[in-house]
C-alpha cells in the first residue's frame, strides 16, 4: 500500500476510504489525499477529512488516481453500493488497494468475540469472493493478491483505552511479550502442520498495475502496531540484535514493539 502512495506521480489524488484517523502515513506533500469516514476523528493526519457515507460519496466521477480501502469493506452495511461507488470515483487507469479479514480465521473470531462483533458486518471467506465482487461492480481487473498475517495487536495493552475486559485475562491482559510468544507458537504450528492459525486475511491490487499474480507475504507482523516487515529489511536496519539464541527477537522499526522473529519462507 505504501509503495503505491510513494510511486504516484506528483499531483495525484488519493482516496482513503473508511479511514478513521488515517490508514497510512506519508511525508509527500505533492499529493491530494482525501480521507473519508462517517465521522471526522479528533486526531488527524495529513490530508483533507470528509464526513460522508461511502455508499454515497460526495465526489465527481473519475476523481481519484488511487483508492485505498484498508480493512474497511467489512464494516460497510451497504457493501455493493460502496463497491460501485469506488468504481465510479476512480479514474480510468487508476489503482485500487483492498485489505480485508478472513472471517474463518482465529484472529477474526477472537476480534469479534472480544469486541461483540467489532462492526464486521460483511464476512469474507475466500479471495475469489472479494475479487469477484470488485471485478463485477467496478470493472477493474484483479492484478495481485497475498495473504496477510495477524499479530493480535488489538489485544495489546499498549492499544487499550480504559479498564481491560475480563475476557482479556485469557491473553495475559494484553501483555506484549505474552502476545509475541503466542504469535510465534501459532506461526510455528502453521509452518509444521499447514494450518492458518496466524492468518488475518488478504490484500489485493486492482486496476492498471503490473505485479506478479501472487505476492509472497511478510509473516513478521508487530504485536503492537500491526506493521509487517521482511526479515531482510529488519536485518539491514539493525532491528534484530546479533545475539545467537534459540529465539531471535526484533524491535519494530515503526513503534518499538517487542516481537519474536520467524524467518521468511525464502530465507529458510
Amino acid at each position: 500500500m505504501l509503495n503505491l502512495v510513494q510511486n504516484l506521480p506528483p499531483g495525484s489524488r488519493v482516496l482513503d476510504l473508511g479511514a478513521g484517523p488515517g490508514s497510512f502515513v506519508t511525508s509527500r506533500s505533492d499529493l491530494s489525499i482525501v480521507r473519508l469516514d462517517l465521522q471526522i476523528p479528533r486526531s488527524r493526519g495529513s490530508g483533507w477529512y470528509v464526513a460522508a457515507d461511502a455508499a454515497r460519496m460526495p465526489f465527481t466521477s473519475q476523481s481519484f488516481d488511487l483508492v485505498i480501502s484498508n480493512h474497511s469493506l467489512e464494516h460497510f452495511p451497504e457493501l455493493e453500493e460502496t463497491v460501485r461507488e469506488i468504481g465510479r470515483v476512480i479514474r480510468p487507469g487508476g489503482t485500487l488497494y483492498i485489505a480485508v479479514p478472513d472471517a474463518g480465521t482465529l484472529s477474526d473470531r477472537i476480534y469479534r468475540w472480544m469486541a461483540r462483533g467489532g462492526g464486521h458486518v460483511n464476512p469474507f471467506h475466500s479471495p475469489d469472493q472479494v475479487t469477484g465482487l470488485v471485478e463485477r461492480l467496478t470493472g477493474l481487473p484483479a492484478r495481485s493478491s497475498w495473504v496477510l498475517y495477524s499479530s493480535l495487536s488489538f489485544l495489546n495493552a499498549h492499544n487499550q483505552l480504559g479498564r481491560p475486559q475480563i475476557k482479556s485475562a485469557l491473553f495475559a491482559f494484553g501483555n506484549e511479550r505474552f502476545l509475541a510468544v503466542l504469535m510465534w507458537i501459532l506461526r510455528r504450528l502453521d509452518r509444521s502442520f499447514h494450518t492458518r492459525l496466524s492468518h488475518y486475511g488478504w490484500a489485493f491490487y486492482f486496476g492498471e498495475i503490473d505485479l506478479p499474480k501472487t505476492l509472497e507475504p511478510w509473516i513478521n507482523v508487530c504485536v503492537r502496531c500491526g506493521s509487517a516487515n521482511a526479515v531482510v529489511f529488519l536485518r539491514k536496519i539493525g532491528a534484530i540484535p546479533p545475539i545467537l539464541s534459540a529465539f531471535q527477537w526484533y524491535q519494530c522499526p515503526s513503534c518499538g514493539g517487542y516481537n519474536l522473529l520467524i524467518e521468511d519462507a525464502e530465507e529458510r
